[in-house]
């Protein structure tokens, strides 16, 4: 007899997340990714509606200025690392719109870290043409000492990746401004 967990992991790959859910384990479909936001940033809600569609259970609260700031710190993100939202999942922490597969990979390899960063990255520049070739960008595998290193390197941000990632041209209107 099939457990439970097989078999709504199952149900979540035929529900359209099966190229991902064929890479990981199971029970990251049954996990929450908690997200601290800027309330005024289209970037966040464009990411967590992305994460949704890649079948992820994600929740969000609304925070900004010091409070964010100091939540950033609190976590282990170094200065330089910042960007606009900060996610808590399984034991690590995502700082910006860093791809699913650099997060999934994160969780498959375990390493002794912080997490992951995509400081200075947003789905929203520019805010026009979503096909228009964009400046490439490193994901960061931040350390426990805060040091980092490069973990992933997209040579152009109008690549597939974030073509798929990235909201259509009416939807990022809408978010981004």
């Amino acid at each position: 007899m099939q457990s439970r967990r097989r078999f709504l992991a199952g149900a979540a790959g035929a529900l359209g997340t099966a190229p991902l859910a064929a890479r990981v384990r199971a029970d990251v479909f049954f996990m929450t990714m908690h997200v601290m936001r800027d309330p005024f940033c289209g970037c966040c809600d464009a990411w967590i509606e992305f994460l949704r569609e890649e079948g992820l259970q994600v929740t969000s609260q609304d925070s900004f200025g010091t409070l964010l700031s100091r939540y950033k710190v609190d976590n282990g993100i170094p200065e330089q690392m910042v960007s606009c939202h900060t996610a808590k999942f399984d034991g690590y922490v995502i700082e910006g719109p860093v791809p699913t597969s650099d997060i999934m990979r994160l969780l498959e390899e375990r390493p002794v870290a912080v997490g992951l960063a995509t400081p200075g990255v947003s789905c929203c520049l520019p805010e026009s043409d979503p096909e228009k070739p964009r400046e490439g960008f490193d994901v960061h595998l931040i350390l426990r000492d805060g040091s980092t290193k490069v973990f992933a390197r997209y040579a152009d941000a109008g690549s597939a990746w974030l073509r798929r990632w990235r909201p259509s041209p009416s939807t990022s209107r809408a978010l981004c401004g």
